[in-house]
């Protein structure tokens, strides 16, 4: 079973093709130096870069993969949630394309490809789905546009335990960081400097780290970070301080989704907890995700770098798995922006 699978619902234009829950070929055109000018994805040129990338990045995929049109049995896209315009793009080019080879046609939720990408693991040939070893698990979903708990029961089975009623992570990493004027995407910058800064040196807010409930909330800790930048405006102008500012606002970050996807595991009884996103990335995140789970005997499976962020190999992964479990959606399927998990 061959499937090519697309990835548009942000700024990267990505296609992959998966045969046997192997990954054949996963290419993905970013845009991060695009937007960076603009501090931010901007929409409309995310989308007419998604029309400039669509046809290059798709032949680009088959030929990595050696494979041919007309040898695939399925054609799969992100159908949601993600900007309306460039969803428009990937999921309207691989309708039509299903339709002129008569192909199958698989619509994919963005998050629940997400909760798929930790089993993927690597191979000396490339990459693979282990799906011998999935198993229940509380999954931590987490990235510039969302951040979830997931109570996975089984595969194709899940429940979303907890959401961000305001910002999301990343979206927190991005803005306080351009508040301390690193360039974007500012998530990454910070994980860098903090590795060299002091957790404890500034006290950030952990907001709704004890209440009882299992959402999140990240608008309130960017909004502390403006406040005291603008009572200390000193430090902005002190270079040595960047990392200690940078190491504290992580801190406060990571504090609030380790602790709220350790409580639901403890509380569900589910001994494996998995994270996925591009704030997956972070290492701070994956190393306290890893002592609090060691400490309570909990297996860990954290995705690999390279399939944290958007890609369409965990979009093809997902779609092979529904294929064999005959879920596939109609080739008149429209797009849904706000398509709740």
């Amino acid at each position: 079973m061959t499937l090519l699978a697309f990835e548009t619902s942000c700024d990267e234009t990505s296609a992959a093709v998966i045969r046997d829950g192997v990954i054949l070929s996963n290419v993905v055109s970013s845009q991060v130096a695009l937007h960076a000018e603009y501090g931010g994805v901007v929409p409309e040129l995310a989308t007419r870069e998604h029309l400039r990338n669509f046809l290059p990045v798709s032949r680009e995929a088959l030929k990595q993969a050696l494979v041919t049109p007309e040898q695939l049995h399925a054609i799969a896209a992100t159908q949601g949630p993600g900007l309306p315009a460039a969803l428009l793009v990937g999921l309207k080019s691989a309708q039509a394309m299903a339709f002129a080879l008569r192909k199958i046609f698989i619509g994919i939720h963005h998050h629940e490809a997400h909760l798929f990408s930790p089993w993927i693991v690597a191979t000396e040939a490339g990459a693979r789905l282990d799906i011998d070893a999935f198993e229940p698990n509380i999954s931590l979903v987490v990235s510039g546009g969302h951040t979830l708990i997931v109570h996975v029961a089984s595969e194709l089975n899940h429940r979303v335990i907890g959401s961000t009623i305001d910002d999301a992570a990343g979206e927190c990493f991005d803005k306080a960081g351009k508040l301390l004027g690193l360039p974007y995407p500012a998530g990454p910058e910070i994980d860098k400097l903090a590795v060299q800064g002091n957790p404890r040196a500034f006290d950030f807010p952990r907001p709704m780290i004890h209440d009882p409930n299992d959402d999140f909330s990240f608008a309130g800790l960017k909004t502390s970070v403006r406040y005291f930048l603008q009572k200390n405006p000193a430090l902005l102008n002190d270079t040595s301080r960047l990392p200690d500012l940078c190491a504290s606002v992580q801190a406060a970050i990571v504090e609030v989704l380790v602790a709220k996807t350790i409580r639901v595991a403890e509380r569900l009884n589910v001994k494996c907890v998995t994270a996925s996103g591009g704030v997956a990335c972070n290492s701070s995140l994956r190393k306290e995700l890893a002592r609090a789970c060691e400490k309570r005997g909990m297996r860990l499976r954290l995705v690999e770098r390279k399939f944290s962020t958007d890609n369409a190999a965990m979009i093809g992964i997902l779609a092979e798995r529904k294929l064999l479990a005959n879920q596939v959606s109609e080739l008149d399927a429209d797009i849904q922006p706000n398509w709740a998990l």
